[in-house]
């Protein structure tokens, strides 16, 4: 079972994920409402996932990208964002995102990028 470390600065989209992902069997190592928070809970958790939203608080989805990514070279991250932030999807590919996923977004989506993911 993939452990997931889901990051939005959004209650509600953190718990829209949670919720999808542990009916599907994966397991939520924890949560983080920033960046910030979220490179200190992938070294203290060591997910084998982390989806990451973009436009955040303290320090943003890309930024905590490049800080897991330097912390961690093979960390998995899938950025979950906006529809109109097309610029900042490609950035972040181009900085080590594995994939990404539009909001609003559908469970099985979710499901078959975050498998695909994992077992790559």
């Amino acid at each position: 079972m993939p452990k997931v470390l889901v990051v939005d600065d959004a209650a509600f989209m953190r718990l829209a994920l949670k919720t999808i992902l542990e009916r599907n069997g994966f397991q939520i190592v924890g949560e983080a409402e920033n960046g910030a928070v979220a490179l200190k809970m992938y070294q203290e958790y060591k997910p084998d996932l982390v989806t990451m939203d973009i436009t955040m608080p303290v320090l943003d989805g890309i930024q905590s990208l490049k800080a897991i990514r330097q912390y961690d070279p093979k960390a998995k991250v899938i950025i979950v964002s906006a529809m109109g932030q097309e610029g900042m999807i490609k950035e972040a590919i181009a900085s080590g995102a594995k994939s990404f996923i539009i909001k609003p977004f559908k469970e099985g989506h979710v499901i078959e990028t975050l498998t695909k993911i994992a077992t790559a």
